[in-house]
């Protein structure tokens, strides 16, 4: 979906129609969650302050999210997306992998149901989409952002490599800022030279992502589109209007949050074995510390416990912004049913 959280909002409210919006705060300690194409021009992107987007557009108006709305609306077009094919793999609300080799229309060209689908989503519900078309999920990921808003490209295996080894090798999904970096400091800026790196040398450097570029870089890309999206972590975190420089300050605040991953575990009937507790200083340098547990647990004060540990594991090193605790190695498909902690501490009195 094209600026999704931003549209939806200029679509619920005429009067913010064809004007800069973001979606998020606005404050001093705000985050912009989305922007409209209108504040993008100046800017305005995802992931920015508030005091900075504002900085770039002053003529900026910030909307609160309402992410049940969002959330509705999401359920309203992955129903089109299932009158086409039941292999649909969601990566957030407003996107998604379909797979249409066989689909339910009978049209053998993903071109045409892709432009299809764009014109019910807009028909039906006034949002424009882009669309990305190819023979692999990378590739089709890829491609989805060339001709972004309202738009799609459709890449076919003739001219996949010649179109990869053009390609900035920022445009590549996967590789973020830090690795881009990395990449340019080796001579890297194009698909045609990370093709030139041998399999060793990017495994050398880059892990197990080393392999990963190799194969991408010459259209290899086997995931199938999965349905059955597994939840791997559950997590809450929160940003301060103030600063914190203590740690009692900041078990205040834990226990809030620990009170809302509770919720979330319980509400996804999940548990985890490993707490993280992430640290987000003043000077925006982050930090994580994690602890993995013998059982599951999805009870607030064991967490909380966990995450006391984890913070007293080292010193501060400077105030604090934000803090979140998350929840990873899941009881999903488990083949021991084991043991769930769900009970309160007991103390000795």
């Amino acid at each position: 979906m094209d600026a999704f959280y931003a549209s939806v909002e200029q679509l619920d409210n005429p009067d913010l129609r064809g004007k800069p919006i973001a979606v998020g705060g606005g404050g001093e300690r705000g985050v912009v969650s989305a922007a409209s194409y209108e504040a993008r021009k100046f800017g305005v992107r995802s992931a920015i302050s508030g005091v900075i987007a504002r900085k770039n557009c002053p003529q900026l108006i910030f909307v609160p999210p309402r992410f049940s709305r969002y959330k509705e609306i999401s359920k309203q077009i992955r129903t089109i997306f299932f009158e086409y094919t039941d292999l649909v793999e969601p990566l957030s609300l407003d996107e998604a992998y379909l797979d249409v080799t066989i689909n339910k229309k009978g049209n053998p060209s993903a071109t045409l149901i892709a432009e299809e689908i764009r014109e019910k989503i807009y028909s039906q519900l006034g949002l424009r989409a882009s669309a990305g078309i190819s023979y692999n999920k990378f590739i089709a990921k890829v491609a989805s952002d060339i001709n972004k808003p309202n738009g799609q490209k459709t890449i076919s295996p003739e001219e996949a490599l010649l179109f990869l080894e053009r390609l900035d090798i920022k445009k590549f999904y996967g590789v973020g800022k830090v690795t881009a970096t990395k990449m340019y400091n080796l001579g890297i800026f194009t698909g045609k030279n990370l093709k030139e790196k041998s399999e060793e040398f990017l495994t050398k450097i880059f892990g197990k992502s080393g392999g990963h570029y190799y194969k991408i870089v010459r259209g290899i890309h086997d995931a199938k589109v999965n349905p059955n999206h597994i939840t791997k972590s559950v997590a809450a975190e929160h940003t301060f209007l103030k600063n914190l420089t203590s740690e009692i300050f900041m078990l205040e605040r834990l226990e809030k949050i620990a009170d809302e991953l509770e919720h979330r575990l319980k509400k996804s009937k999940l548990a985890g074995k490993t707490v993280t507790l992430k640290i987000k200083y003043s000077d925006f340098t982050q930090q994580t510390r994690s602890k993995t547990l013998p059982f599951f647990i999805k009870d607030k004060d064991i967490l909380l416990e966990t995450v006391k540990e984890l913070l007293y594991k080292e010193r501060m090193k400077d105030s604090v912004r934000l803090l979140g605790i998350s929840v990873t190695n899941l009881n999903i498909n488990t083949k021991k049913k084991e043991k769930v902690i769900d009970v309160q501490l007991k103390l000795d009195f």
